[in-house]
Parts: structure tokens; sequence; C-alpha cells
């Protein structure tokens, strides 16, 4: 059994090196890019774009949307009741730990260690959901950012905006930031929009109507 949780998770470990790699490729490559830019220029320009007349209406949206991604199939492939079970017994495991070496307790120290493996792989075995949501993620998340990133370079008015600490601020400047202004915007929308949506998710995580869903979407094999 051991070495069978070992081998999941190294194969988790290979497949997010795997999704590393072509996200560094696919962003690193100007020409797929250009084609993934392209692609979903036709879908969310007519959407999301306001044709270019409010980039900030546009930015946040497109946020959201991320946000909102991330956070559904992150609660889809997370089994949060396991991931706490996992929490408070690390969380014991190192107060007693911590106790028995306090106290010189060696026998006590030596059994505990002997628990230790069990503890990581209950909290890699509660984290491995987190780590397949990433898939889905990259699928979506990357392209919608790309497309962003094409469609914000191509807009040639409403390129300024104004801020409660000033006025006629560049999207494109970095004013201080060592990121652009528009992607400071992005982060902060994303943000304040994540701290809402992952709640609302996580709330209705615990919900009887949410677990009848997750079971149909996703049946347990007996």
């Amino acid at each position: 059994m051991r070495k069978l949780d070992d081998v999941a998770q190294v194969g988790q470990m290979m497949l997010l090196m795997l999704l590393l790699f072509v996200m560094i490729f696919i962003f690193g490559n100007e020409n797929i890019r250009s084609v993934v830019a392209l692609s979903l220029n036709s879908v969310f320009a007519p959407i999301i774009g306001f044709g270019g007349a409010n980039p900030l209406l546009t930015i946040m949206l497109a946020g959201i949307i991320v946000v909102f991604l991330s956070s559904f199939f992150t609660h889809m492939f997370t089994d949060w009741k396991a991931m706490g079970q996992a929490q408070e017994a690390s969380k014991a495991f190192n107060k007693e730990i911590t106790k028995a070496r306090k106290e010189g307790n060696t026998n006590r120290v030596q059994k505990l260690m002997k628990m230790q493996p069990q503890i990581m792989r209950m909290t890699t075995q509660s984290s491995g959901g987190m780590m397949k949501s990433m898939f889905f993620l990259f699928i979506f998340i990357a392209p919608i950012f790309i497309w962003l990133t094409y469609f914000l370079g191509n807009i040639v008015y409403y390129s300024y905006f104004t801020v409660p600490w000033g006025s006629g601020v560049s999207l494109f400047g970095r004013d201080g930031f060592l990121m652009s202004n528009w992607f400071f915007l992005y982060m902060l929308f994303s943000f304040l929009a994540g701290q809402l949506i992952r709640q609302s998710f996580k709330w209705i995580s615990w919900s009887s109507w949410w677990k009848n869903i997750r079971k149909t979407i996703r049946p347990s094999v007996k």
C-alpha cells in the first residue's frame, strides 16, 4: 500500500512538472500565444471587450471569470473534510512531538517519528485533489490571461484611467510597481473577487446539495 501511495505521489509531481513545462513553453512561444489570443478574441471580445471602450471593466470581468473557474475546479476536486482532518492531525502531531522533545522523552519521540510517514501520507492524499484541478485551471486560466494581454495591447484609446490617488494613469505604465498598472488592477480585482467566490464555494461545498451534485459528476467507485 505504501509503495502505491509513493507511486501516486510521484505521478502527481510528474504531472505538475509537465504542466509547468507546457505553460512555460506556451508563454514563451510568440506564435502559440498569437494563435490562442486570436482564437479567444472572437469569443471574449464581443462579450467583455466593449470595443476597447472600457478596459477597466474588461480587466475586472476577466479576473472574475478566472477566479470563478479556479475556485470551481478546486472545490470540485478537493475534499475539504479530509483536508481539515489532515491539518488537525498534523497540528496535533507537531504539538505532541514538540512537547516530547522539550521533556526529553526519547521513547515518545521515537514512537511519534514512526507515525510521521502516515501523517505525511494523509496530508498528501488530502491535497491531491488540488493538484488534479491544476490541469483544468491551466486549460482555462492561461488562455484567458493570454487573450487579455493581447486585447489590452491592441487598445489605442482609453488607455488612461483615474484613481483616487492620481489622474491620467496609464494602463501600461508601472508607476513604481514591478508590474504594469493593468496587471496590478487585475490582481487586485482577482483578489477581492476571489475572497467572496472562494468563501461562497466553501460554504456551498459543505451543503448536501453540492455533495449530491459532486457525486453525480464524479461518481465514486466502490
